[in-house]
């Protein structure tokens, strides 16, 4: 049975979703200029792991983030902390980072048995797939920082919200992508700095895809947090990033 071009829309977002973030600003102390960085096997231990947030899955295998910096483009040099940030990779000069990657767990249907594949009309089909894809997957990425390196990237992050509104070229793992606008938005107000914002950019067809982006410092440590959602993308409804998750990666800084 052939399958409409929302599933081939939703196949070729699959790839390009690891490459798209936005921000939104919110303030808090400016301390943290005689912090010491922490080392790479304490910022392992501080990014949440698998049981740390109840209804989703953590994998830290890095599996399917990119690796280093090496595979992150972007086509303006100050939008580039944004790019990291969606790629879970420091946004700034850091002397340690972990990144891991929390996704959703789909809750299984108690009421309808489901049907097999080979009995789904073409629109149930597409509501099946739609449906299975709706689940929020999101980048943790944390970076430390000596002295005020925390707050100076920070600042360039937030700096790149405004200076980057209208977009930029991004290439991500050999991907090329046009982020095509950044729109700040309401931050959680966790850590001592917080912003938010969305990214939009191109997908197939003309379509549209949305994703959101956190970044919070706790003194000399950022978190930042990458959301997409493909099926919530597909049928243009709105979604966030997780606060479960921030909340969860907030109290493991403390």
């Amino acid at each position: 049975m052939k399958r409409s071009s929302g599933v081939r829309v939703a196949a070729t977002v699959a790839v390009s979703a690891l490459s798209l973030a936005l921000l939104t600003g919110c303030g808090g102390d400016s301390g943290g200029s005689d912090a010491k960085a922490l080392s790479s096997a304490e910022l392992k231990k501080a990014i949440i792991a698998q049981g740390d947030v109840d209804g989703y899955k953590v994998d830290a295998s890095g599996k399917q983030l990119p690796k280093s910096k090496d595979v992150v483009k972007s086509g303006e040099e100050q939008c580039a902390p944004l790019a990291y940030a969606m790629g879970g990779l420091a946004p700034g000069d850091s002397a340690s980072n972990a990144a891991v990657m929390a996704t959703q767990e789909k809750k299984k249907p108690t009421d309808n048995p489901s049907k097999s594949l080979d009995d789904l009309t073409e629109g149930e089909f597409e509501d099946a797939f739609t449906d299975a894809l709706s689940l929020d997957m999101t980048v943790v990425g944390l970076s430390s920082y000596d002295g005020d390196g925390a707050e100076k990237t920070f600042k360039s992050v937030s700096d790149a919200v405004k200076s980057c509104s209208g977009g930029f070229p991004l290439t991500m793992q050999g991907t090329d992508q046009k982020v095509t606008s950044i729109a700040a938005e309401k931050a959680s107000g966790a850590g001592d700095e917080s912003v938010a914002f969305t990214a939009k950019s191109d997908a197939e067809d003309g379509d549209v895809a949305t994703t959101h982006v956190e970044v919070v410092r706790h003194g000399g440590t950022i978190a930042t947090y990458y959301t997409m959602n493909l099926g919530l993308m597909m049928t243009d409804k709105p979604y966030d990033v997780p606060a479960a998750v921030i909340d969860a990666q907030a109290a493991k800084l403390k």
